[in-house]
């Protein structure tokens, strides 16, 4: 997203885990100079077993961090915000408090669920308009500022760039059918906070239409599993999603969330497979309506999401 000074060459990794100590690993490999943390929340649980363990684990990078680095962390979560004391690098702590040296102000979601809001960093001020949908998007934006602080990026390059920015195939990627249903591709990857985070911002678009979220399994969340899927049904029924598609047997614990925090139980579809799925949004959908797609990759639904793009809605 952002670029450095003309003639300096930056590569960017994601540091992956599935245990303490690869982090670590990672680093010996890797060396990065610029170290940035997002969240601390209930993924790969069944691994981890612990949210503390998850915690310590993501530690690691800002952990070996050099002196001369810099760890961009995320001010708004108090785990991420504590980790400025293991790390002797410099810190760019982002987020929305007076207290950020990247910050967001004056948050705004449009029509269309996109983000805008005012960045302050380095002392500069300025506008940003992102494209891509979802309210947890503006603090994405913050931590790639954070990384343009880092590496002598100016707010104003920044704020351009953003503007610009995209998405990977199947994060919150949007299209509209031929009959006019906006579809929500968001089914790369799922765990509880990019579940709720993904509900939201389908929530904020659909405008004067109607939401339907098609739901399957959070995989590697362990003991915690039917709690975490229950809780997103709840999720579903407070943000008043019009209409619920729970796909396979493993994601059918959303849909008694849901149920029993309110929803109408024939606003609710509980079904085995992508064609069954989409048996069941044709029948449901209208233009003007909003459809999110979003499960674990073990699911496979990016395939239903591009059945909707090739059928007639």
């Amino acid at each position: 997203i952002l670029a450095a000074d003309e003639g300096t060459e930056v590569i960017v990794c994601e540091m992956g885990s599935r245990g303490p100590g690869h982090i670590t690993l990672l680093c010996d490999v890797a060396r990065p100079s610029v170290g940035v943390v997002t969240s601390v929340g209930a993924a790969h649980l069944e691994m981890f077993r612990s949210l503390d363990v998850v915690a310590d684990a993501k530690a690691e990078l800002p952990e070996a961090l050099p002196e001369d680095g810099t760890a961009v962390l995320n001010d708004d979560d108090p785990v991420v915000r504590g980790f400025e004391t293991r790390t002797r690098a410099r810190v760019v702590r982002y987020g929305t408090s007076g207290r950020s040296d990247v910050r967001a102000e004056d948050l705004v979601l449009d029509e269309r669920g996109l983000a805008t809001f005012t960045l302050h960093a380095d002392g500069s001020t300025e506008r940003v308009e992102l494209s891509i949908p979802g309210e947890h998007m503006a603090s994405n934006a913050l931590a790639a500022a954070g990384v343009g602080v880092a590496l002598g990026v100016s707010p104003a390059e920044a704020s351009a760039a953003l503007k610009e920015a995209s998405v990977a195939p199947w994060r919150m990627e949007t299209f509209e059918t031929s009959t006019g249903v906006r579809v929500v591709n968001d089914a790369y990857n799922a765990n509880p906070m990019s579940m709720a985070a993904a509900l939201k911002a389908a929530a904020a678009m659909r405008g004067a239409g109607r939401c339907v979220a098609v739901l399957g399994e959070m995989a590697e969340l362990g003991e915690a599993a039917d709690g975490e899927h229950e809780r997103v049904g709840e999720l579903v029924a407070r943000l008043g999603i019009d209409r619920l598609v729970v796909v396979g047997e493993a994601a059918r614990l959303i849909a008694v969330g849901a149920v029993r925090e309110g929803v109408e139980p024939e606003h609710v579809a509980g079904v085995d497979t992508d064609a069954e799925a989409l048996e069941a949004l044709r029948a449901w959908v209208r233009p003007g309506d909003v459809v999110l797609v979003k499960a674990s990759r073990r699911a496979e639904l990016d395939r239903l999401a591009e059945a909707l793009r090739e059928s007639n809605g």
